[in-house]
């Protein structure tokens, strides 16, 4: 509306005036035209100075400028001024037409119909827009969702892409008809880019070559009634039988107020529940659900909430997920100082978990050393692990109350870098010989842990008790989760007994996050309980607890508690979790597409965990229906001990990549992962129409945004766009409507104002 009333008062579009400049074609005898306009005005003054009747000289000064504003609209016809604009030349340049082919261009936003009716509609042969685009240029059509495919016309799009890659495609149209004077590219589509590619890469090229991209934006931007499942974060791999922990995103549109519930389901199996009260309208509400990771292998895990009444698109209430549930028995080594009741509760609790191995050391006499759960009679017969590669075998270890000087300083390097180098967790309990009590502080051990050791904190013989309280990162952590949920884990560790410390801990480290804390009448100021940090490849933890077997058997706890067990039980786990294999694997990303290019990378490693490059690399790949194939991995050359190579599966379902890497004769190990085969429903995520980023494609590239209703000017705009073969060409502006109007504005303004004072 505005834009008809402009062109009607001024001539032109705005889009015009935007585009070109304003110059003036002055014609020969302006001199003399403009000597007598000045003496038109010096009349007009004389006149209206010495004319008087009933006007007052406001009245005289108002007329005189009516007079001279009339005079200068005529002065300024007479320059003849003229809008200048590069205009595309008809039937000497190429227009693209560049049509989304994805799937979200067929949803029903409420209305009744596909969101690309209207747009296609005007696209389709003898419609006056098709017919208006073919009489001033080439025109032809792509289509396009990952990859952009020259077509015939709109009617041969079947919208079954299942992804949309909007800077790809713009820059294999701008490829292609590189060799023809291209006037501009006009781009149907909702605006939905899922390719995680930076738009301005692709945009840049368009500028520098002056083609102009005009979005034509179809669809709602917002829809009226919608849940979606927007992202979830959940950890790619799980020891069996461990309690996994996910973060999951909700938004909506419509159902404020409304308690959903969202369910986890594996094959159709539920996994856990969890009610969700909606928040308002576009706010996000984050939802941590837990779960027991029990099937090995392989799992596609579906985070949905059911279908709601009305909902306008359904394909985007849940989200799939893989996970890789590991079924292994991990070794953990746990050396101990001295006999104390730990040791027994420890290994009682874990006694019954299947993929957790505690090996123990303990010094039992100043000369002597204890050795259970060892896999057979050399393992740990010369002590406490001397080398890298005796001590790197294990995943975890859990250092008790010994003190520093019973290792030697290559040991206690060789204890931070099992973390640092090695990838694994370490977990130094309390103790009288334990932490700075035990004279670690300056030790490299020290420089590992996430907590400050001050020995200046307690003399010799100190021993004080705490209430242990979780701190607002342990009410959330999987670790510290003691209890079916977040409510009655907190109420169970408030209903807890007091444990004892030799070891004051006040202080964390930058980065260190604290997960428990305790305070009592030894401990004014706040104890650290527990605390970690990441530390190199792996994780360091503190634990400066003396008795936390007295959650077994105090007066307090009931036979039937399993809270010592399932503290243990989490806290091995949780030390183990991540610990890498000398022979990793992996790929970028845990689905792809079929037909659909996957990467496989593999780090390899030595038994010390020292990057590999000369070794022999494989993987065989099992397909879903049980083929295999093999598959050499190359090293990139980019990183050390880093292989890689492509492939492309074909079978919808969850591939195996079992990897393998030998030096020579020597069998460095082997390593699986996992990859889901799937059609993506990213085409359903956020499926409101984007007009930001379609308006800022049109505004980098010097296009225009249009929707449908707005197609009809879609020709002149490409017009004057100055793209492919353009002229300059000079427009009128002296007969502009506006300078009518105006002109018999003043006129008659001047003409009521002078018969209402009797001058007329």
């Amino acid at each position: 509306m505005l834009d008809s009333l402009f062109s009607f008062l001024f001539k032109y579009r705005p889009d015009a005036f935007a585009r070109g400049d304003v110059s003036l074609a002055a014609p020969a005898g302006l001199q003399l035209a403009a000597l007598v306009v000045a003496a038109l005005a010096v009349a007009a003054a004389f006149t209206y100075a010495s004319v008087r009747a009933r006007s007052t000289p406001r009245d005289r000064g108002i007329l005189l400028a009516l007079r001279l504003g009339a005079v200068a609209l005529l002065f300024l016809a007479l320059l003849r001024p003229v809008l200048v604009l590069a205009t595309t030349v008809p039937q000497r340049s190429f227009v693209a037409v560049l049509v989304d082919d994805s799937r979200s261009m067929v949803l029903d936003d409420g209305d009744g119909f596909p969101r690309n009716q209207p747009a296609l509609a005007a696209f389709q042969e003898d419609t006056p827009l098709r017919r208006g685009l073919e009489e001033r240029f080439g025109v032809r059509f792509f289509a396009f969702s990952r990859n952009a495919e020259r077509i015939a016309g709109p009617e041969a799009i079947s919208f079954q892409g299942t992804r949309t890659h909007l800077g790809a495609a713009l820059d294999r149209v701008r490829e292609e008809l590189s060799g023809v004077p291209l006037a501009g590219i006009v781009l149907v589509t909702d605006g939905g880019d899922n390719s995680r590619e930076e738009l301005s890469r692709y945009l840049l090229p368009l500028q520098a070559s002056g083609v102009p991209v005009f979005p034509v934006a179809v669809g709602r931007e917002e829809l009226e009634r919608d849940i979606q499942v927007s992202r979830v974060e959940l950890p790619r791999t799980a020891l069996r039988g461990s309690m996994v922990q996910a973060d999951v995103v909700v938004t909506q549109t419509g159902y404020r107020g409304r308690t959903v519930e969202l369910v986890v389901e594996d094959g159709g199996r539920i996994l856990s529940t969890q009610e969700v009260e909606l928040p308002g309208d576009g706010q996000p509400a984050t939802v941590r659900v837990r779960f027991t990771a029990e099937d090995p292998g392989g799992r596609t895990v579906r985070f949905r909430v059911p279908v709601q009444t009305d909902e306008v698109v359904d394909r985007n209430n849940g989200v799939d997920a893989l996970l890789v549930v590991e079924d292994r028995r991990d070794k953990v080594l746990y050396f101990e100082g001295e006999p104390r009741h730990e040791v027994a509760f420890l290994r009682r609790a874990v006694s019954g978990d299947r993929n957790l191995q505690v090996v123990l050391l303990q010094r039992t006499f100043e000369d002597r050393l204890l050795r259970l759960d060892v896999d057979d009679p050399e393992e740990l017969a010369a002590g406490f692990p001397t080398t890298r590669e005796e001590l790197f075998r294990y995943r975890g270890l859990v250092l008790g109350s010994v003190e520093a000087s019973f290792f030697t300083a290559d040991q206690l390097r060789m204890i931070a870098d099992f973390a640092g180098v090695r990838g694994g967790g370490v977990l130094a309990l309390g103790g009288q010989r334990a932490l700075a009590q035990g004279g670690y502080a300056g030790t490299a051990l020290a420089d590992a842990l996430p907590v400050v050791l001050d020995p200046g904190l307690a003399g010799e013989g100190f021993w004080g008790e705490f209430a242990v309280t979780p701190t607002r990162a342990g009410e959330t952590h999987a670790a510290t989760q003691i209890a079916g949920t977040e409510a009655e884990s907190t109420a169970r560790w408030a209903g807890l007994p007091p444990l004892s410390s030799f070891n004051p801990v006040t202080r964390l480290k930058p980065g260190a996050t604290a997960l428990l804390t305790g305070q009592g009448e030894a401990f004014p100021d706040q104890q650290v309980v527990l605390a970690y940090q990441r530390y190199g490849r792996g994780k360091t933890l503190a634990m400066p607890v003396h008795d936390l077997w007295m959650w077994r058997m105090h007066a307090d706890i009931p036979l039937e508690d399993r809270t010592h067990q399932t503290l243990w039980r989490q806290l091995l786990r949780w030390v183990v979790d991540g610990a890498p294999d000398p022979v990793m694997v992996r790929t970028p990303v845990e689905g792809v597409e079929p037909g659909e290019v996957a990467l496989v990378r593999s780090t390899v490693l030595d038994s010390a965990f020292v990057e590999v490059n000369g070794a022999n690399v494989e993987a065989r790949i099992v397909s879903p229906s049980g083929v295999e194939a093999v598959l050499p991995l190359e090293w990139t050359l980019s990183r050390d001990g880093e292989y890689e190579a492509p492939f492309t599966p074909a079978e919808e379902g969850i591939y195996e990549v079992d990897v393998s890497a030998v030096r020579g004769e020597e069998v460095l190990g082997t390593g699986t992962t996992w990859l889901r085969v799937a059609p993506s429903d990213a085409e359903y995520m956020d499926p409101g129409m984007r007009s930001s980023l379609l308006r800022r494609i049109a505004d980098e590239t010097g296009g225009r945004f249009h929707t449908p209703s707005t197609l009809s000017t879609l020709p002149d705009d490409i017009t004057l766009g100055g793209g492919g073969i353009s002229v300059s060409e000079e427009l009128p502006l002296w007969d502009m409507p506006i300078i009518l109007l105006l002109l018999l504005g003043l006129l008659g303004g001047e003409w009521a104002l002078r018969r209402s004072r009797g001058l007329a």
